[in-house]
């Protein structure tokens, strides 16, 4: 026999095949049917975490599967490059960014390889290189042209003591990650791309892609955010202008006693009398350094300050105070609410707080509702109160009504609405695109002309944290000269969000060497969409929707046909550990814990919580270490067959070794019974025990074809292999029967291919087959070969389960009932009784009916 299995070299030697062979390399090919494999690229952090397994070996099942079934597949890699990490790395070990990117995309490559995924490699790419961004400069100047690029003042996160912009990310509890100074909102000139031209769009078509997960589609949906309202203006007292409020209750407009701007609102310190600027200036201050989202969530206390000034009700004529709310944002509507204090809890607690008039106008039916005794305000349904002519009506009743009479009055209209804002691209870093644009004197902004890009990011910049933007500081890039009427001039120093470059670099890897323009139309053609997407479900309302913005952009500007990016999208669940800590040392890394005790004092550890791997945790396992350990084909194994794709994948190291000892166990069946079926030809048909092998050899290949195709049942799928190896080491009459034997053991290699490469294509080479597993393609199962001999039909008596019977396949249904009848379990719960009715079931059960 074969000496044992040994992962590590047959992993090499595979890979290196591969990798000498091009196996995996494609071109475009109009005879061939394609499939375009997809995982969402990582960030070249340096390192590969057992996320990236789990991720990449789901994508690689599905790309060697879809090879087997003769597809032409588009597996491609690359590398997510710019972002704040590098520029981190930069500050905190003196690494320039580009350095520490290209080590770190050498080693994780390195690491890559060794999982034996099938990548196309000579598609590689890396967003941080000038041959990529240059075609993105290139799309930001068309959508400059077009419009859908543009520059205005917005609200950005402020470091006063480093003095420069810093990301959401960047931002931990109000205060700066670098220098821990409390954060404020700059206003500061930032570019945009106008998504919201595609907001009904992006939004419409969420009901045609039937291949996402709904709750990504639910998510994109509510953060698209389309309302179906009013827009209404108040007259503001003692002014001739209005302030314009968006609202989906105007059915509660006559309800409305105070008006809520934001802080940020421009009219916020125009309305301020100079008795409340103090009281304003100290509440704007306040706010700044508050977290957008925490203002807005339901248990964050409801704060406001009055700014002196009042509008007017327009269909009562009250006068409604105008406060300044922590609630209300400026992104949301129009950065104005009409508050209506019986009808919304946010406004009813802020009334209560500040003694502002509640007034009911909806009151539930059979009850009546006091605004002085309300103990939370009503939201449901209701008929109208105190709203003049709309008295009586049911409020939903209402809504169109007081709409039509606003429009008619000349002092509101219907209006949709979109909570989806412009994507904001401006980032005040280094580590990322240059925005192409010129500042000149006398031409004001002027791109850059198509003809100099690219715009390339230059490598002698100081990074020390402070002073905004490094490319500010440097002259040489910083001073160019006009390219309109040749005068001195300044380039644009933002550079742009890293999502924009996720947001197109799958339509790149179709055609990554072109060199003609951002994309060849025949590569794109052929390759789009990606028939399957794969990534984290945490990606569901940034990158996903800004890739099928950029998608539906470059079709608009005549780049690509196709509007929708991913035809079928899977999210996969996490990767979690449980936590183990020691009194004296605190958190432990996994090879920390010696049957339960910390290696380091040998105190008993306390177990913690099933978490999400994480490096503040300690219970991060190396994939290094587990690949070193068992190989590869057992790490992807193990994190296809541990949980369904979409479910949290729990660690577990039983759970590994049961893997490695399961591909050991298919090796050493492999090569005990390779004397017994060399040279045997395979089987059409059997007889006997040999039929029950064959039949469950022909079942596995169809269960296993159904748990793989578009299910992604993968784990069901190998517990299937499983159980066919358990049948083929049971099996008595192999030296009988040999070619049913061959043909069970060549089909659990052929099955196990796409899961475990390496080992399966080693026993492939080893049963005598020069040539590839691909070259047989995928097994097909023998429909006569599934045919049952016999059946087990289940016995009920009044509906309760008493027994089984089996009987030939082809039994009547009479020699079934006599059958089911006859059975001894059964048949005692029958003495006695009076049989009224026997119900079949075909191929499932009988039900006698006694009394």
């Amino acid at each position: 026999m074969q000496e044992r299995y040994n992962a590590a070299a047959i992993e090499e030697k595979w890979q290196n095949r591969w990798d000498a062979d091009k196996t995996f390399k494609v071109t475009e090919d109009a005879s061939r049917k394609k499939f375009y494999l997809l995982e969402m690229f990582p960030y070249p952090s340096g390192r590969i975490h057992m996320g990236h397994v789990r991720n990449y070996s789901i994508g690689d099942v599905v790309a060697r599967y879809k090879r087997l079934q003769c597809f032409n597949v588009l597996h491609p890699m690359g590398w997510d490059a710019f972002g704040m990490p590098a520029e981190n790395a930069a500050i905190n070990h003196g690494i320039h960014p580009a350095k520490w990117t290209f080590e770190n995309i050498a080693s994780m490559k390195v690491q890559l390889k060794r999982m034996g995924l099938s990548y196309d490699w000579d598609r590689e790419l890396a967003t941080c290189d000038p041959e990529y961004y240059r075609w993105e400069q290139l799309v930001f100047l068309r959508m400059l042209e077009k419009g859908l690029a543009y520059k205005k003042s917005s609200s950005v996160n402020w470091c006063p003591s480093c003095q420069t912009v810093l990301a959401n990310e960047q931002v931990e509890d109000g205060r700066c990650w670098r220098c821990d100074s409390e954060v404020v909102a700059k206003e500061l000139e930032q570019w945009f791309f106008r998504i919201t031209n595609y907001a009904q769009e992006l939004l419409d078509e969420t009901y045609n892609l039937t291949g996402w997960p709904e709750p990504v589609l639910i998510m994109q949906r509510n953060w698209i955010g389309r309302s179906t309202g009013c827009e209404i203006d108040f007259p503001i007292v003692g002014r001739e202008e209005s302030i314009r409020v968006f609202t989906t209750r105007q059915d509660t407009l006559f309800g409305a006693t105070f008006m809520s701007l934001a802080p940020e609102h421009p009219l916020a310190l125009e309305l301020t009398t100079a008795e409340q600027r103090a009281s304003v200036e100290e509440f704007i201050a306040k706010v700044k350094k508050q977290d957008k989202l925490k203002r807005t969530s339901d248990d964050q206390e409801k704060e406001g300050v009055f700014t002196g000034s009042y509008c007017l009700n327009p269909v009562t004529g009250c006068k409604m105070p105008i406060f300044l709310a922590n609630f209300v944002l400026m992104e949301y509507g129009t950065g104005a609410v009409m508050a209506v204090p019986t009808h919304d809890q946010r406004d009813f607690e802020f009334a209560r707080k500040y003694r502002l008039p509640l007034v009911v106008v909806i009151q539930p039916e059979g009850e009546t509702l006091d605004p002085e005794t309300m103990p939370a305000a009503w939201i449901g349904p209701g008929l109208m109160v105190n709203s003049a002519e709309f008295n009586g009506l049911a409020n939903e009743e209402a809504k169109e009504k007081i709409a039509e009479s606003l429009t008619k009055r000349g002092i509101g209209q219907k209006t949709i609405n979109y909570r989806l804002r412009d994507w904001g691209v401006s980032r005040q870093r280094y580590w990322g695109t240059p925005i192409p644009v010129i500042y000149c004197d006398h031409c004001g902004m002027v791109p850059v002309p198509e003809k100099d890009l690219p715009v390339v990011l230059p490598t002698d910049v100081a990074f020390t944290g402070e002073g905004g933007s490094p490319l500010a500081q440097s002259e040489d890039f910083v001073t160019t000269t006009c390219p309109v009427c040749g005068k001195a001039a300044r380039r644009e120093t933002d550079t742009f969000d890293t999502f924009v470059e996720s947001s197109w670099y799958f339509a790149r890897y179709a055609c990554p060497k072109y060199a003609e323009g951002p994309l060849d139309a025949a590569a794109v053609d052929y390759w789009l969409p990606v028939d399957q997407y794969i990534g984290g479900v945490e990606h569901a309302v940034m990158h996903l929707l800004y890739a099928r913005f950029f998608t539906k952009v470059l079709r608009d500007l005549g780049m690509m046909k196709i509007g929708e990016p991913f035809t079928n999208l899977l999210t996969q669940g996490m990767v979690c550990m449980e936590t183990r800590s020691c009194p004296e040392h605190g958190w432990l890394y996994p090879e920390e814990v010696v049957d339960g005790r910390c290696s380091r004092c040998r105190a008993e550890t306390v177990l913690g919580r099933i978490e999400k791997m994480s490096k503040s945790k300690k219970n991060v396992i190396d994939p290094d270490h587990l690949i070193a350990r068992y190989g590869a084909d057992t790490a992807r194994l193990f994190s296809l067959f541990a949980a369904p794709p979409e479910k949290d994948l729990e660690w577990n190291e039983q759970g590994v070794e049961g893997c490695f000892r399961f591909i050991g166990r298919v090796w050493r069946l492999v090569y005990e019974n390779l004397p017994l079926i060399q040279g045997v030809p395979l089987p059409t048909s059997a007889e006997g025990p040999a039929r029950d092998l064959r039949r469950m050899t022909h079942r596995t290949i169809k269960k296993v074809t159904e748990d793989i195709d578009g299910r992604f049942h993968f784990n069901t799928a190998i517990a299937a292999v499983m159980e066919l190896v358990n049948a083929v080491s049971a099996y008595e009459g192999k030296a009988e029967t040999p070619a049913v034997l061959r043909e069970a053991l060549e089909t659990t290699v052929r099955l196990l291919s796409p899961f475990v490469p390496h080992v399966a294509e080693e026993l492939w080479n080893c049963l005598g087959h020069a040539k590839g597993i691909e070259t047989l393609g995928w097994p097909v199962w023998d429909e006569k070969a599934l045919i049952e001999d016999e059946k087990s039909i289940v016995v009920q008596v009044n509906g309760k389960v008493r027994g089984k019977v089996t009987v030939p396949a082809d039994a009547s249904e009479e020699v079934i009932r006599q059958a089911a009848l006859d059975e001894p379990n059964v048949a005692r719960f029958l003495d006695g009784q009076q049989v009224r009715k026997v119900i079949l079931v075909p191929g499932r059960l009988v039900n006698i009916v006694v009394s």
